[in-house]
């Protein structure tokens, strides 16, 4: 790959981008519906539904369910899109300052619309950042500004990044924050209660922002691959190839390093990077190589207004919608019990938040940051 990374001259629009967008983001407001939570409920034990629920839930500390590489994903396909829409800027005339300020802008934005919705659920002012949203603002950043940098630099400061954390982890001095692997007592509560005034629930810690930026650049370098005038299938064996590497080293790694996602471990952030490298391989092969296309775009629909959908769910949105539901379902559904209607219910508001996206594209409105 060159420097400068060339286009191809291929003008056709790249379908598994959106895809794999979209299906990571349908999956996230899906998370919203309670569906998943449902799934797990003890009258599915020992069947294939709790083993799905199960998957669809984050692991509670060492190990790795499917659930855990969604986030990854998301930090991801975000990196993919950057050279892309980067690239259409600077040929267009605009100058790498300009594109800067807009990159700041974009990370300030993610930042604030991350800190308030930890404001709206307790109603109280609390400086929090460990969601998406608010992780993604320091990503975003940093992947931009190595974007033009050398491919091999971009890997050098996206592993610089993950021995950064991994070393404040291991050699943290202060006592009671000094046990790497052992949750609220490692470096990344420590930062939380000392510097943002509180520990978060589930494990969570807000550095998680610096080993995860790796994610965002190693789209970055993704996004640059599909955007090469090399072959598809060079493409694909080259993503392939770094994926199954990627997931190789972090799963050997799990010994000595914890797979750990609630804290963003060498071996997990390694590990699902692969994963998201694995799976953008295998989407454009699929649908950008083999054209196999059918109901991508049931999935696309949700990927084009990513932060909409987000924020609406997160502040309430669902849960609007599934008391419009509930007085409805158990007329038709009272065979079902309690868990078949909270089920019914649950799955019907996933289906309406896919459908307020659906609107918005049919009415061809798209909000961005």
């Amino acid at each position: 790959m060159t420097n400068s990374t060339q286009l191809s001259s291929e003008n056709e629009r790249i379908l598994s981008i959106d895809f794999f967008r979209g299906i990571t983001m349908f999956l996230l407001i899906g998370e919203f519906s309670e569906l998943f939570g449902n799934l797990t409920n003890p009258y599915f034990d020992g069947t294939i539904v709790s083993f799905i629920g199960t998957q669809l839930s984050h692991h509670p500390w060492n190990g790795l369910h499917f659930w855990d590489l969604i986030q990854p994903f998301f930090m991801f396909i975000v990196g993919v899109s950057m050279p892309f829409s980067f690239t259409r800027r600077w040929n267009r005339g605009d100058s790498w300052n300009t594109t800067f300020r807009f990159a700041l802008k974009r990370s300030f934005w993610l930042l604030f619309l991350g800190w308030a919705l930890y404001c709206i659920g307790p109603g109280k002012i609390g400086f929090r950042m460990t969601n998406v949203l608010a992780q993604l603002s320091v990503t975003y950043l940093i992947a931009f500004l190595v974007m033009r940098k050398a491919v091999k630099w971009q890997l050098l400061v996206s592993f610089a990044m993950i021995l950064l954390s991994y070393l404040l982890y291991q050699f943290w001095p202060v006592e009671g924050y000094n046990q790497p692997y052992v949750a609220d007592h490692n470096f990344g509560t420590w930062f939380d209660v000392t510097l943002l005034g509180g520990m978060n629930g589930g494990h969570w810690v807000a550095i998680n922002a610096i080993p995860t930026t790796a994610h965002t650049i190693w789209g970055v370098i993704a996004g640059m691959i599909l955007m090469n005038d090399w072959t598809p299938a060079k493409k694909v064996k080259t993503m392939l190839v770094a994926g199954i590497i990627g997931v190789a080293i972090g799963f050997a790694l799990d010994p000595w390093v914890p797979i750990i996602k609630r804290i963003c471990t060498p071996s997990f952030v390694i590990a699902s990077g692969g994963f998201a490298m694995i799976g953008l391989a295998v989407s454009y092969w699929m649908i950008d190589i083999l054209k196999f296309r059918r109901g991508t775009k049931f999935f696309a629909i949700v990927g084009m207004n990513p932060l909409f959908i987000y924020l609406f769910a997160h502040i309430g949105g669902n849960e609007l919608i599934s008391k419009i539901y509930k007085p409805f379902v158990p007329l038709f559904f009272t065979w079902s019990g309690k868990l078949g209607i909270e089920i019914v219910v649950s799955t019907l508001v996933w289906f309406t938040l896919w459908y307020i996206c659906y609107f918005l594209y049919k009415q061809k409105i798209f909000i961005r940051v």
